[in-house]
């Protein structure tokens, strides 16, 4: 089965805060938040160029072949177990493909789609997928036959109308959230794929279908609860009625889908991963006869990848992974027989899992050295075969830099983490390498040991590369999640100067050639830390990135909001648009010294492209560099293989450039 993130989910409801915006190509269209792109500010533009990419086994390699290599993205088993369906961007945007499970080559089955991730139909009969216009994220839905010979659009996209996609009942029908409405709320729905739908729960906030049992009786519908927790509710199919199984204080929020959901096939419970009362999500099976759950096993590191499959009512075997710093570790249980199962040794990164039929294990292995391959394994038989292999574009895998989880202490007294990648050959002291830290977005994610050309592009050429796990990341703990929660937001900032420190005192990197980069609350770090520490970085890289938290979170749809209050503060009160009228990174632009380049998606839907505009005004009148690159046809973030090769073309000599490094080298 498919399942999104917390993270995806809170970008989806972020894009919502922008329902009134048409998707038809109506002249009236906008995108960027309301108001659109100012055409009026100078930008570069993709050109639609020719790329050269170098020669096969030429080093340093050129960064086209890090961004040309890759994979498998979304994978999923068909319910027989006989057939693999994925996404993968080898045309230049995503498309579905679809293999034996047992192996031999892929067929394309849709074209020009740009869609992210297939669902099998019940029956195995068809494959459903979304699919969006240019990453404006209101799609419609399709379905088509496994052999791509028949397709037909379920559900038409319409303007202002966000979706999450849930899951299906046994009978074909399935349940999505929907901004429909029109008031930027997600409500849930009932769709079928001869094209019907009927809204079956409105919402005051916003809901997230998460899972339907087996029998098709009972849905799994989740609350998000700022952007590390939520609430969880069993969303009776028959009734419409809605009851809570877990809806902790505020205070002690909680998370309950880090691993997902897997019902037992007999419909009596389900098992999922939780860390209510906890440092990290543990392992917990729900009992529907007794209305309650209970924890099956504890866990020191995030169970996620729940899957339950095998013959009998309860199933046989239990599979998950552990999240330890970035890098999943596999684990099984036999049910019935109630002992472990061993797992089979997989290259290193992360893992996502689909276990259908008599047991066999799909696992797709996204990680630093293999962008994107899928295994078909049977741990019971004790067997694992690499069915689908990763293009690495001519790339030496042997080259390739792992990362290694790195551990210091900020000046409060706080234990940060982060994964580094060093250079072949790196020197120490007055010899170390500059550095680039690259923040991740979220802020509720965490920088993990999968396939990054940027990384292994710089690393290629004599830039470490820090990827920080600053506080507030997940993954790390409940509590560590928390802790840049509303006043404590500049705390996190604080934390990249502290890290940055810390590696060039251990001797590690050159800290007086350092730069920063980050993409969405990435971009707003780098935005942040830049007017808030003047001097500690001599250059940034913000990628739609906000600016000014008032008026961020003033068009935040309402079920952001929701979140919002929590990780921010409620923007509707004096206090808090007093504090964000002081501490946003436009207040304070002009401690900005160094050069910034910036970018935006002319198409953004969850981030106001006037946020990144009123950055690169402010600093070009102050006489900052601060070039900028505006691409017409993405959303939020570049989709499309040749906006990445136009865009990290100019971000890598950008960064090369002001780290001081001979571009020829």
């Amino acid at each position: 089965m498919i399942r999104f993130p917390l993270t995806s989910i809170l970008a989806l409801l972020a894009a919502a805060s922008v329902s009134a915006q048409e998707t038809g190509s109506d002249a009236s269209e906008s995108y960027g938040g309301a108001k659109g792109a100012d055409m009026s500010i100078e930008a570069t533009e993709p050109d639609g160029s020719a790329i050269t990419i170098g020669r096969a086994g030429e080093y340093p390699a050129d960064i086209a072949r890090f961004l040309l290599a890759g994979g498998a993205g979304a994978a999923n088993l068909s319910p027989d177990g006989e057939w693999i369906a994925f996404s993968w961007d080898v045309t230049g945007q995503s498309e579905l493909w679809v293999m034996p499970a047992s192996g031999g080559s892929p067929r394309q089955v849709t074209f020009e789609t740009g869609v992210s991730a297939p669902v099998w139909t019940p029956d195995g009969g068809r494959l459903f997928y979304s699919a969006d216009r240019d990453g404006n994220e209101q799609p419609g839905y399709f379905a088509l036959t496994p052999d791509g010979m028949e397709e037909s659009e379920v559900l038409p996209a319409q303007a202002g109308d966000f979706r999450i996609f849930g899951d299906f009942a046994a009978d074909g029908s399935f349940i999505y959230a929907s901004t429909a409405r029109g008031t930027g709320v997600f409500d849930i729905y009932r769709g079928t794929l001869d094209g019907t739908s009927e809204l079956i729960v409105q919402s005051e906030l916003g809901l997230v279908p998460q899972s339907v049992s087996p029998d098709g009786r009972y849905a799994l519908v989740t609350a998000i609860v700022g952007e590390d927790a939520d609430n969880l509710y069993l969303l009776d199919l028959e009734t419409r009625s809605m009851e809570t199984i877990s809806q902790p204080p505020v205070a002690d929020r909680a998370s309950h889908t880090l691993g997902g959901f897997a019902w037992w096939p007999n419909s009596r419970g389900f098992y999922f991963s939780t860390n209510i009362g906890r440092e990290f999500g543990s392992l917990a099976f729900y009992d529907l006869d007794a209305r309650a759950f209970e924890t099956v096993f504890e866990a020191d590191a995030d169970v996620e990848n729940l899957e339950l499959c095998g013959p009998g009512e309860g199933g046989s075997y239990l599979y998950w992974t552990h999240n330890r710093d970035g890098f999943d570790e596999l684990g099984g249980w036999h049910v019935t027989e109630k002992r472990p199962i061993a797992m089979p040794a997989l290259p290193e990164g992360k893992y996502s899992l689909d276990c259908e039929a008599d047991g066999r294990l799909m696992i797709r292995v996204n990680g630093w050295r293999t962008p994107g391959e899928i295994w078909m394994t049977n741990p019971m038989l004790e067997s694992a075969e690499r069915v689908f292999a990763a293009n690495l574009a001519g790339l030496d895998p042997e080259r390739l830099v792992r990362p290694q989880v790195v551990r210091y202490t900020a000046r409060d007294g706080v234990e940060l983490q982060g994964l580094l990648y060093l250079p072949a050959g790196a020197g120490t002291g007055a010899d170390a390498p500059p550095v680039l830290f690259s923040v991740h977005g979220g802020p509720s994610a965490q920088s993990q040991a999968t396939y990054d050309p940027i990384a292994q592009y710089h690393a290629g050429r004599g830039v470490a590369m820090f990827e920080p796990n600053i506080r507030g990341s997940t993954g790390l703990g409940r509590s560590y999640a928390m802790l840049d929660d509303r006043e404590k937001r500049l705390d996190s900032i604080r934390d990249l100067v502290d890290l940055k420190r810390a590696l060039a005192a251990d001797g590690l990197v050159d800290g007086s050639r350092a730069a920063v980069m980050g993409g969405s609350y990435g971009g707003y770090a780098v935005n942040a830390v830049l007017a808030e520490y003047p001097g500690e970085f001599a250059a940034g890289v913000s990628l739609y990135g906000v600016a000014d938290w008032v008026t961020a979170l003033e068009i935040a749809s309402p079920a952001l909001k929701a979140a919002d209050r929590i990780e921010y503060g409620d923007i509707t009160e004096l206090r808090w648009r007093e504090f964000y009228a002081v501490n946003s990174p436009i207040r304070k632009a002009d401690q900005i010294t160094v050069p910034v380049l910036f970018s935006h998606g002319v198409m953004d839907p969850r981030i106001d492209i006037a946020e990144t505009e009123v950055m690169v005004t402010t600093l070009r009148a102050n006489g900052i560099e601060a070039p900028f690159i505006r691409i017409p046809d993405e959303g939020h973030g570049w989709r499309k293989l040749s906006n990445q090769l136009f865009y990290y073309r100019a971000q890598a000599a950008f960064i090369e450039r002001v780290l001081g490094l001979d571009p020829a080298g």
